[in-house]
């Protein structure tokens, strides 16, 4: 069906980024290693990351996507065209305050967000001075965002998933090539930040006029529906973002901690990004211009299958990829990291933070494909009551284990708050009427369970027949782990279709044309 195709071509570009992101990750890696400067970077590069993933592409794009698709089924191009335009300004308007109030209580907001820096003079002042380069970003994705709303609504998620790829590229061309024209590499990573937002941006510009969305900018109106879109906004930026926040939480609790642990904790966040960014972000991306409509045209039902089919489908790639980042998490981050700075001390201590996000991975799925039930029946006010719910657990549970357990602690918090968030939006849509787990997802979920079952004890076996293999060359060790990957997914898949929880005539169909 169409949502399956959708999801599919912006998990396909997005899987494409996440590789680029790999190798940009494997060389920060190796240039800055897990310690000191590691840290500074992180949290200057996380900074106009969380209000990206906050305000751009979570509370504006939240509140844009669904009043823009209701006004283009309702009223057509050119008066979606016209909204879109005016939000823009808004935007502009807005961003440009923001960056600049932050640009100048800078020392401030770096006292705030990573407290344990304050006691060291030279850490806190390079990290007021590279969080200064890489905060003008927030403008520019924030602008990415609106037109990839625009295209998202109208169809076209192939651009606006290929975006990030030029960032990744960007930063890999500043630490590889630009680290030595700099103070630092972090510098240069910095300025890597701050040039990747304008090289997107234009990519998306380029795209949203040739494809007949072209937007223009006037002065400000702030009009009855840019009024709306705003006044979403700030609920939306905490229900939508409980998860970014609780990464906030995490930061500075962890720069309380010994050196380091920021950098265990961003390495092993990226890495179980990877299915929650190529399965996750793909079903909220294509689920939430479809159900705007679906429930504005009033066909509920349907509304209520593509939730359904677009869940299924999510886990049916992310159970398996939860399973293999528990059971090998240090034999990943060995084969992708460790090497130059990178050391098998951190190596150990990133995994075992690796392995407790991955526990987390089917709630990060379930929140991505329930949100949207909210957000496109216009109620902001129920996600932002489960969000502060959901703060004060993190928080609570961080200050609990962060002295026994270390970083491991802070990451154990947000797993149980991203299932606590899961756990109550389902509650929550389904005493409402909005959603309900229809016959085929009860009579598949027990099935991709036990596929996934089928598929961790492969690789159990597999890491016992190549094992010699880790501790040869590089190529010895890539080699193994593609071999262990490959036939693990090999038997996932099998098992998948021999159990019934995918046909072949299904497989077939998402390799035809994609919307």
């Amino acid at each position: 069906m169409a949502i399956i195709r959708s999801i599919t071509t912006v998990g396909a570009m997005t899987l494409l980024s996440r590789v680029f992101g790999f190798i940009r990750d494997v060389a920060i890696a190796a240039t800055l290693g897990a310690g000191g400067i590691a840290d500074i970077f992180f949290v200057a590069f996380k900074l106009p990351n969380l209000f990206r993933r906050l305000f751009a592409e979570g509370a504006f794009n939240l509140a844009f996507v669904p009043i823009f698709a209701t006004k283009l089924e309702r009223d057509g191009k050119e008066p979606a065209r016209t909204f879109a335009s005016e939000a823009l300004s808004a935007l502009v308007l807005v961003i440009m305050i923001v960056v600049m109030v932050f640009e100048i209580t800078m020392p401030w907001v770096i006292t705030v967000f990573a407290p344990g820096f304050v006691n060291d003079p030279e850490r806190f002042n390079t990290t007021v001075d590279l969080a200064r380069i890489t905060f003008p970003y927030l403008l520019f994705i924030s602008l990415v965002s609106l037109l990839s709303g625009v295209l998202n609504s109208v169809g076209r998620f192939w651009a606006a998933a290929a975006a990030p790829i030029l960032l990744n590229l960007t930063l890999i061309a500043a630490v590889l090539i630009g680290a030595p024209y700099f103070a630092t590499p972090a510098h240069a990573l910095s300025w890597g930040v701050f040039f990747a937002g304008i090289f997107q941006l234009a990519w998306l510009v380029f795209i949203a006029r040739r494809a007949g969305w072209g937007l223009f900018l006037s002065k400000p109106r702030f009009n009855a529906e840019v009024k709306l879109l705003l006044k979403r906004m700030a609920p939306v930026a905490l229900g939508a973002g409980v998860y970014q926040i609780n990464l906030v939480i995490d930061t500075v609790i962890a720069s309380l901690l010994p050196a380091g642990a920021i950098s265990y904790l961003f390495y092993a966040d990226r890495l179980h990004q990877l299915p929650v960014g190529v399965v996750g972000v793909a079903v909220g991306t294509a689920l939430l211009p479809l159900l705007s409509r679906q429930i504005s045209a009033g066909q509920n039902e349907a509304a209520l299958a593509s939730q359904n089919r677009a869940l299924e489908f999510a886990l049916l790639l992310t159970l398996p990829a939860a399973a293999a980042l528990v059971i090998m998490p240090e034999t990943i981050l060995q084969v992708l990291f460790e090497r130059g700075a990178f050391d098998h001390e951190a190596t150990i201590k990133t995994a075992s933070a690796l392995a407790v996000f991955a526990l987390g991975l089917p709630a990060y799925i379930f929140i991505k494909a329930l949100a949207p039930g909210f957000f496109s029946r216009g109620d902001t006010a129920t996600p932002i009551k489960i969000g502060v719910l959901c703060l004060v657990v993190n928080l609570v549970l961080n200050l609990l284990l962060m002295k026994p357990f270390q970083h491991v602690g802070i990451a154990a918090a947000t797993v149980s708050a991203s299932w606590v968030n899961a756990g109550l939006l389902a509650w929550v849509l389904m005493r409402r009427g909005h959603f309900s787990f229809d016959a085929r997802f009860k009579k598949h979920l027990p099935r991709q369970l036990g596929a996934t079952a089928i598929m961790a004890l492969a690789i159990w076996a597999l890491l016992l027949m190549v094992g010699e293999m880790f501790i040869g060359t590089i190529f010895m060790q890539a080699s193994a782990l593609v071999l262990v990957v490959i036939l693990a997914a090999g038997v996932y898949g099998v098992a998948a279709i021999g159990m019934g929880v995918i046909s072949l005539g299904e497989l077939k169909s998402l390799v035809k044309k994609r919307t």
